[in-house]
């Protein structure tokens, strides 16, 4: 979430589009959203293969890691991309029955915790275990948009995106997995699957409602994200060879992380000057005000609240403070900040505050740099407790990368009163040259990784990695699927 809502701000700010300002807490509350998905998918294993030897599993890996790739930025690219497409009216139907989703889920996860421990030890022995999938999520989304409808007495596009998603989710588990038998990385989880479901659900909506700028931009930023997860995992495995010892892992993160943001950047070029303006005042309402919430509050609190274990952990902080575990002290503090936060946001529509910017590029570059920060802050609060030579690849480039996004991002100046030139373009025959060069482009980087690192390493095992195999006598996977209460194989 965190670096989909930044990314999100930055290419609203950066793209000259004085119609997109306004809307900047709407980017980040969807670029956040659209890239959270991504992260359920289990791919260690599968980077493990490419670094194996075994030719076949290197192959099968690099593929894989495209594949996963896609998945992710194909959902990030989506939802980052919707409020530069939809109206108004149509992003705030989204609202409703996405707050119906994120209650059920809550309710979900108090109720597993409840049900079943949740310690990751006993996490194959659980009744909900089924692959280790999402698959409860997913019915509980279905679960809660139908209610809602019934409650509301009314059905709108957004529910129907969600249930599409949804349907998706399971017409996928059901066809790869069950069906199929098709596993990426057994016996780890196969969310892989009911998110390809999720995706084409998705894009098969899209078209059904002539929204062609989306499934431009869901193939575009998928395509450069399943080309950059697999060119990341070939760049580790290069730098590996130099015989440098550092945290190559995290270098691998930083640079998919990187090509990602390439992608976003070629598809937000494309439709910044290809789709048209949004004419229509944006004028401040309630679903702004929760998506700046949700950005400085939410996704911050989502991952900050792990700090305190951390704090624990190394023995920087006593359990129980004073009364109360350190997470409830975390808690209580957070949940004092959003009160001062909505105070604040309704003393502003009241009468505006002068220390608020006036302008909507002002605030979105507030609104950018506040996120930035609170979080770099945090990670480093969080790392500082244990902080050991290697943390300076992370931590030390994530400072810089601050600095500079912070340069580049406030030093942009004002162009309210430019246009840029907006050029009509038909997005139904861009995303099937984008959707015919990017499965090309597909085979060709798979092939090309590949052999790479056939010449660099042979039959060698790369380390840096655990060791698995796909294929052969001497595969590591298995397809075993644990039973509930039985121990995982």
């Amino acid at each position: 979430m965190i670096p989909g809502a930044l990314t999100a701000l930055t290419v609203v700010i950066l793209s000259n589009r004085a119609d997109w300002w306004p809307r900047a807490g709407w980017f980040s509350f969807f670029g956040a959203l659209g890239w959270s998905f991504g992260g359920s998918i289990s791919y260690m294993q599968v980077i493990g293969y490419t670094h194996s030897g075994h030719s076949g599993s290197v192959l099968y890996g690099f593929a894989g890691l495209f594949v996963i790739g896609f998945l992710w930025a194909a959902m990030g690219g989506a939802g980052t991309a919707l409020p530069a497409v939809l109206n108004r009216e149509a992003l705030a139907e989204f609202f409703p029955p996405l707050l119906a989703v994120f209650a059920a889920w809550l309710l979900q996860d108090v109720f597993e915790s409840w049900v079943v421990s949740i310690d990751s030890d006993f996490r194959q022995q659980s009744p909900f275990y089924w692959y280790d999938t999402d698959w409860l999520a997913a019915l509980t989304a279905i679960v809660a948009v139908l209610l809602l409808a019934g409650l509301r007495r009314r059905w709108d596009r957004a529910s129907s995106l969600i249930l599409w998603m949804a349907l998706g989710w399971w017409t996928g588990f059901v066809l790869f997995v069950l069906v199929l038998g098709w596993r990426m990385t057994p016996p780890r989880g196969d969310n892989w699957a009911g998110c390809t479901g999720m995706v084409v659900g998705m894009i098969l909506y899209f078209a059904r409602q002539g929204w062609r700028p989306l499934v431009f931009a869901t193939l575009t930023s998928g395509f450069v994200g399943g080309f950059g997860f697999a060119t990341a995992t070939l760049f580790k495995l290069i730098e590996v060879k130099s015989g440098l010892q550092t945290n190559w892992h995290s270098v691998l993160e930083q640079t998919y992380g990187f090509i990602n943001g390439l992608g976003v950047a070629l598809t937000f070029w494309f439709l910044k000057s290809r789709t048209p303006r949004l004419e229509e005042e944006c004028t401040p309402g309630w679903t702004q005000d929760f998506s700046v919430i949700f950005a400085l509050f939410g996704i911050t609190w989502l991952n900050l609240q792990k700090n305190p274990e951390a704090w624990v952990k190394a023995k920087s902080m006593t359990n129980p403070l004073w009364v109360l575990p350190p997470i409830a002290w975390f808690n209580l503090a957070y949940a004092a900040a959003v009160a001062l936060a909505v105070f604040l946001l309704v003393c502003h529509r009241r009468r505006p505050l002068p220390w608020l910017p006036a302008t909507a590029l002002g605030k979105a570059q507030l609104l950018l740099v506040a996120l930035l920060w609170c979080m770099v802050i945090g990670n480093f609060e969080r790392a500082l407790v244990s902080f050991a030579p290697q943390r300076l690849i992370t931590e030390g480039v994530i400072f810089l990368n601050a600095l500079l996004l912070s340069a580049v991002a406030l030093s942009a100046g004002s162009s309210a009163g430019t246009r840029p030139d907006i050029i009509p373009a038909d997005f139904g025959h861009l995303w099937k040259k984008a959707a015919a060069i990017g499965l090309v482009f597909t085979v060709l980087t798979v092939l090309a990784d590949w052999g790479i690192v056939r010449a660099i390493y042979g039959d060698q095992f790369a380390g840096h990695a655990g060791k698995h195999i796909r294929f052969g006598p001497n595969a590591t996977a298995t397809t075993a699927q644990p039973k509930p209460g039985q121990p995982h194989p």
